[in-house]
């Protein structure tokens, strides 16, 4: 008898079953390109072992998203052909990321663009999406669960939101590779405690640990990895010889069968290898962060507004550092990171509550519990807004005096 599936070894979830219909997307050259994306962009100049890519988290939200189909299937909410939509959206959620991941996304977002829809337009409009019909699947309908649209919330939620496979597998993953013990959950309760109510996606009470547990974790992801002042380094060089060089190759402006050729690689070879004399400090830059000659942190302060620096408050700063240190304004690097303390609904606006199923004595009640009366994540609720100010080595003590002087009362 033909075997229609195949067992994929991960450190993270032991093995991960993969059919047939989703080996044809995983084989195809665009999905591939996944793996030469890495998850944490540049967080492996910190934590040498951070090398995953998108791939395999790509994988692991598939894996999770059908465990959890699999959980409301057996409560007799969901059919089969729903769980296949939640693997298949689950994989794919990712799909329209560019290189260096969501460094990327800072640029792009300069453009009123972002990775979900260039995620949309590969889904509907490439080979992918074609392999999809092709294996009797609506193509729109995956394209709507993985990017948070479809009409069905509990759908979306299961991709992406607080409860999300998503956040599941991130969180496990980029935990295991950077070696940082902040992001140990429990994500097979979390899925096997799933619940509908009234459309939405809700959890059993006595996985409530469980989940404030995540949301901690999470937290201190940000603090310890994501946000870490020598990951930012790098990415803020980054970010910096990409912003320079975005006329001249105009990586935010391809069409798609030109955007799907650009990975990590790719675009650092490509910067590098320059010759022309416009890109003198995008080339120094790609060289400097290829060789970890990072940037250095001389100021940091954690802001207690919602919003990051607006570009053009930014450059004023820049320029009032630049002017009081007398350092060239090139030089210097205003960095301002933030990020909700708890995920975004699919919806993209700010989760303020999750809906907790009680079982007493086998009769079901729902309640719709706010994350301000959830003492452990209401004490991390609102925004982590981090602004630091970088340079060169050598410039190191001008620098920080000057953004000492300025920066010193600022809220």
């Amino acid at each position: 008898m033909k075997k229609i599936y195949l067992d994929i070894i991960d450190p993270i979830h032991d093995f991960i079953r993969v059919y047939q219909h989703e080996l044809s997307i995983i084989d195809n050259p665009v999905f591939q390109r996944l793996r030469r994306i890495r998850q944490l962009s540049g967080a492996h100049l910190t934590y040498p072992s951070a090398q995953h890519t998108r791939f395999e988290h790509s994988l692991g939200v598939m894996h999770i998203a059908g465990q959890a189909g699999h959980t409301l299937s057996e409560k007799g909410i969901l059919q089969s052909d729903d769980i296949e939509i939640l693997r298949l959206a689950g994989l794919l959620h990712d799909i329209g990321h560019g290189p260096f991941s969501h460094l990327f996304e800072e640029i792009i977002q300069e453009k009123k663009t972002s990775h979900e829809d260039f995620g949309k337009e590969i889904i509907l409009n490439s080979e992918i999406g074609d392999s999809l019909s092709k294996n009797g699947f609506d193509k729109k309908l995956v394209t709507s669960v993985a990017f948070g649209n479809s009409k069905l919330q509990y759908m979306n939620e299961i991709v992406s939101g607080v409860l999300s496979a998503d956040m599941m597998d991130y969180l496990l993953r980029d935990g295991y590779f950077t070696g940082a013990e902040h992001a140990k959950i429990d994500h097979k309760r979390i899925t096997q405690s799933l619940d509908i109510y009234q459309k939405k996606l809700a959890l059993e009470r006595s996985a409530l640990y469980s989940f404030e547990s995540m949301m901690h974790s999470r937290y201190q992801m940000f603090k310890a990895v994501y946000f870490h002042k020598t990951v930012r380094a790098a990415e803020v060089m980054l970010i910096e010889a990409l912003r320079l060089s975005d006329d001249e190759f105009g990586f935010t402006t391809l069409n798609l069968d030109e955007f799907v050729k650009l990975t990590d690689e790719y675009v650092l070879s490509t910067l590098i290898s320059s010759e022309s004399p416009k890109l003198k400090r995008a080339r120094e830059l790609a060289q400097d962060y290829q060789n970890r000659k990072l940037l250095k942190c001389v100021y940091e302060r954690i802001l207690t507004s919602q919003t990051n620096l607006q570009k053009t408050r930014t450059d004023e700063l820049r320029n009032e550092i630049s002017k009081k240190s007398r350092i060239d304004e090139n030089e210097i690097f205003v960095d301002s990171s933030v990020t909700p303390s708890i995920p975004l609904a699919p919806s993209k606006n700010e989760s303020k509550s999750i809906i907790l199923i009680t079982d007493d004595n086998g009769k079901s009640s729902a309640k719709e519990l706010p994350i301000s009366e959830i003492p452990v994540v209401s004490a991390i609720s609102g925004f982590m807004n981090i602004l630091r100010i970088y340079t060169h080595q050598n410039h190191r003590k001008k620098v920080e005096i000057a953004a000492k002087s300025i920066l010193g009362e600022l809220k």
